[in-house]
């Protein structure tokens, strides 16, 4: 026995001599514990680990190329870039500016366009990307938003998705005034003037901002707000959110074989890794594509900044329109004297909608769960005919911020369709009023009209257009049953044809209790009348092959 035991050592010793030194060293790797857990248990649950593939799961992936090469190409541009309001005379190889007095900052900026090879793509690709950033996220919200997503126990990570959002916001703000343009100053001059308009405490926000009278140090200011602060939190944000799905696992759309207890789809490593590591690359190619053929804040043509002169048509980026839109669409004169001082609405109104707009979507999962009483985990999402209201609600919501998009570039409507802007904008203020109910309405009637739509469908199956005589010499028309597949991708995602949708009943209680049953039997919408038999042969199947949906 001890020599068989003997045998066994010695052959176990010779296999370990035989092995290569690559393979002793991932062994001894994949023995390392990374906050407690093994490199190699790790490795095995990411190879066993399933992601479904929907592409609305492709967004996460553009959202990672675009902070990519935002961090990358901001890190370059930190060794080139001067962030000082000094004033400078400019020498640099765009000769109509030589002799003019000009920012560091702004002359720093020029320096990197013209005479750092490929220093003109640096800061276009890192402003493309700046760009594509905030609507990546905001993409993600939508789809979040309209399939339910947001849910238990996925709450949290909706509120990181939106802090993510304000943070990526703030980071291109914050970098939007680094060159010290006329743009950027005409930017800064409206944001100084938003501040001061603030009671109590605007002029102390302006100062502690500017440093001083405008411009003052306002460069100085911004710069660790844009290469650490806001960047920083974006990324933390991200990491956070990433980490939460990691624990909490991948919703998915229900569909046949799927659960709440399961995940259909591919492996994550290697197939949905390599699909989002081929997506990525392409992003990542197409921004630098277009960083080195499209321009993009082109500062040699707006010329450096002038506190006493404003730049002619300027615009801000497209993820702050909104703002700007919500300030041209006070109406004139809204001012009122309390206590001694001079509230200016034009100011407070717009500040007051945008910032209950954002706190309304951040607490939304909270409400609707308040409303509907579903405290339960929820991993299979819905298709928004499914939700009508909260359909309803993020169509209403879409439509408030396009309107107030639209008004944010309200004077190149009324150049480029030759109109007055006073009629332009008095357009965009009753679309603001009228435009988010009138959508709530249209979108959650659609909803309701889709539902009964697959109502019919999951009841009757497919016309096929054959037309057959029955014995009795009654015409009627042979429907297709639909398959599993099929039946599953239509129905509720709890797997019955329709989900309770019947009135919740009389009201008693508490005022808070028969608000929230009143709202919540508006949430549900009321019945859905399952549709009636048509015809004796409806139930019938064709003989001949499935027809074709298409």
């Amino acid at each position: 026995m001890r020599r068989i035991a003997s045998e066994t050592e010695r052959a176990g010793d010779e296999d370990h001599r035989r092995r290569s030194v690559t393979d002793r060293a991932a062994e001894s790797v994949g023995r390392i514990a990374v906050f407690g857990h093994r490199i190699d248990e790790t490795w095995a649950e990411l190879r066993r680990r399933r992601v479904p593939t929907h592409w609305t799961n492709l967004f996460g992936i553009v959202t990672l190329a675009s902070l990519v090469v935002v961090t990358v190409t901001g890190i370059l541009l930190m060794f080139f870039y001067t962030p000082s309001s000094e004033g400078t005379v400019y020498a640099g190889s765009y000769a109509p500016l030589h002799g003019a007095t000009v920012s560091e900052a702004f002359a720093s900026t020029m320096h990197v366009t013209f005479d750092v090879p490929g220093g003109v793509v640096l800061r276009q690709a890192h402003h493309w990307a700046a760009l594509l950033l905030p609507a990546a996220i905001t993409v993600q919200l939508v789809t979040t938003f309209f399939t339910g997503a947001f849910r238990r126990p996925r709450r949290a990570m909706w509120v990181l998705l939106l802090l993510a959002l304000i943070a990526a916001l703030a980071s291109g703000w914050s970098g939007y005034a680094l060159p010290d343009d006329m743009l950027s100053g005409t930017g800064l001059r409206i944001v100084e003037g938003i501040l001061l308009g603030i009671p109590v405490i605007g002029t102390w926000l302006a100062s502690a901002l500017f440093g001083g009278p405008f411009p003052g140090r306002i460069i100085e200011n911004l710069y660790p707000l844009h290469i650490v602060v806001f960047p920083g939190a974006l990324l933390v944000l991200v990491a956070l959110r990433a980490l939460r799905a990691w624990r909490q696992g991948p919703p998915q759309f229900p569909g046949r074989g799927r659960t709440p207890e399961n995940v259909v789809g591919v492996t994550l490593i290697p197939t949905a890794a390599a699909r989002a590591g081929g997506l990525f690359l392409v992003v990542t190619g197409l921004l630098l594509l277009i960083s080195a053929t499209v321009t993009v804040s082109p500062i040699w043509l707006y010329g450096p900044a002038d506190p006493g002169n404003a730049g002619a048509g300027s615009q801000p980026d497209w993820y702050t329109g909104f703002l700007d839109g919500a300030l041209r669409l006070v109406p004139p004169g809204w001012e009122v004297v309390w206590l001694g001082r001079t509230w200016t609405l034009a100011i407070l109104a717009p500040l007051a909608v945008v910032g209950v707009f954002f706190a309304v979507v951040g607490a939304y999962p909270f409400l609707e769960e308040w409303v509907t009483g579903d405290r339960g985990d929820r991993h299979l999402l819905d298709r928004p005919r499914h939700a009508p209201t909260r359909t309803g609600l993020g169509v209403a919501g879409l439509v408030l911020v396009s309107v107030l998009w639209a008004a944010g570039g309200a004077d190149v409507i009324a150049t480029a369709f030759s109109v007055s802007i006073e009629h332009v904008i008095s357009a965009l203020q009753v679309a603001l009023v009228v435009g988010p109910f009138l959508a709530f309405t249209v979108a959650r009637r659609i909803c309701f009209g889709l539902q009964r739509k697959d109502a019919g469908l999951l009841h009757h199956g497919y016309e096929t257009g054959r037309i057959v005589r029955l014995p009795g010499g009654e015409y009627v028309e042979i429907h297709q049953p639909l398959d599993e597949t099929e039946r599953a991708r239509l129905a509720m995602p709890d797997g019955a044809p329709q989900a309770d949708r019947r009135p919740v009943g009389s009201a008693v209680g508490s005022l808070t209790h028969r608000l929230r049953r009143g709202l919540r039997s508006y949430y549900e919408g009321g019945p859905i009348e399952e549709p009636a038999d048509h015809e004796p042969g409806d139930s019938t199947p064709a003989v001949d092959a499935p027809v074709s949906r298409r």
